[in-house]
């Protein structure tokens, strides 16, 4: 009895990645009346942060008294631990994670949209948080000077660049767009909670540490959550991308595949071929008239071991040529001097005599 070896683990991935469409339809999401009632909520609940810093409200005071209860000195055994765990807000290591991830799913359903996307949020993220920080100035706690101040305006101070969190943004909008580009349902709530958590955690790490105040945590989830918020706005622009980087493509391998012209015909070189004078034509020998037909020999020719001689080179005229030892001497005829006028042939009599004396 013939059995069937048994699938590997391995084996039943790469079967299961084989099934996958190449372009499916992905479900884009849509700037819906909920989600823009999210947007607007997101976006007052952001301004009513900065005016409360600003005005130094209680807020501002709360900042205080969690930074002067120093928790990175009341629970220091978990200091080592969360020093990593802050490196998932750090754009430059998330981002290349996440964009690997995106790049393979990119290659696998063929489509440019993940990438695009997460560049679009990226370019988001940091345009408008960096120009709140640099417009604003505050300076985080490390450097505070005044107890009870909002510490703002201080735009040629060290540090001074710490408000929104830029960590908890970033962790937001990074571990979020798997969520955003998430192609089912369930995939896209559980990634949710899992960014949210992340996320959430990420901005409370920073206040652990003692590097951003309280209201620069509450302001960073706000400037992450109105971007991914805001992304399917910038949807038709990511569409219209994709196809012109599709177009191109195509124009260029329509270019290098395109076979190479072939001349119409070889090109001919003239040989340059050797005049001959009278005196080197010979005449052609008289060929002999048979009576008939000559018998036609049915024996085989003999094969001669030797080599066949060379060709007459192309600048000598056909015919039959003779070796020089071969040829019958020829006299010349006549005197190879040049013809004079004034000159008599010896052997010649003249009537007339030379005048000699005087």
């Amino acid at each position: 009895m013939r059995t069937e070896p048994k699938p590997s683990r391995l084996d039943r991935i790469s079967a299961r990645l084989d099934r996958e469409p190449e372009r499916p339809v992905l479900d884009v999401p849509r700037m819906t009346r909920h989600r823009v009632v999210l947007f607007g909520a997101t976006l007052a609940f952001y301004l009513t942060i900065v005016l409360a810093v600003v005005l130094t409200s209680w807020l501002v005071r709360f900042d205080w008294q969690a930074m002067l209860f120093r928790p990175y000195q009341q629970w220091p055994e978990i200091h080592a631990f969360l020093d990593y765990w802050v490196v998932l807000g750090q754009r430059g290591p998330t981002a290349v994670m996440v964009a690997a991830w995106l790049g393979w799913r990119s290659w696998r359903q063929h489509t440019l949209r993940p990438l695009l996307a997460f560049g679009a949020a990226v370019l988001l993220l940091n345009v408008t948080v960096a120009a709140v920080k640099y417009g604003l100035g505050r300076s985080g706690p490390h450097y505070a000077t005044d107890i009870g101040s909002n510490e703002m305006w201080n735009w040629f101070q060290a540090g001074s660049d710490i408000f929104p969190s830029g960590h908890t943004a970033n962790a937001v909008v990074t571990w979020g767009i798997l969520a955003y580009l998430a192609s089912t349902p369930a995939a896209r709530r559980w990634l949710s909670a899992l960014s949210a958590v992340v996320s959430l955690s990420v901005g409370l790490t920073t206040v652990y540490l003692g590097t951003h105040w309280l209201s620069d945590v509450l302001l960073g989830w706000a400037a992450g959550l109105l971007i991914l918020l805001a992304l399917p706005w910038f949807e038709p622009m990511v569409a219209r991308a994709e196809a012109e980087i599709f177009a191109l493509r195509d124009r260029l391998r329509s270019r290098s595949a395109a076979p190479a012209p072939v001349p119409a015909g070889p090109v001919e070189v003239p040989v340059a071929l050797k005049p001959r004078s009278p005196a080197q034509e010979e005449p052609a020998a008289a060929e002999p008239v048979s009576a008939g037909p000559e018998p036609v020999s049915t024996a085989p020719e003999p094969v001669s071991s030797a080599r066949a001689p060379k060709a007459a080179p192309v600048y000598l005229a056909p015919g039959p040529h003779t070796a020089r030892s071969e040829r019958t001497p020829v006299t010349p005829l006549g005197t190879r001097r040049p013809p004079q006028a004034d000159r008599v042939a010896r052997g010649t009599a003249t009537s007339a005599r030379p005048l000699t004396g005087g």
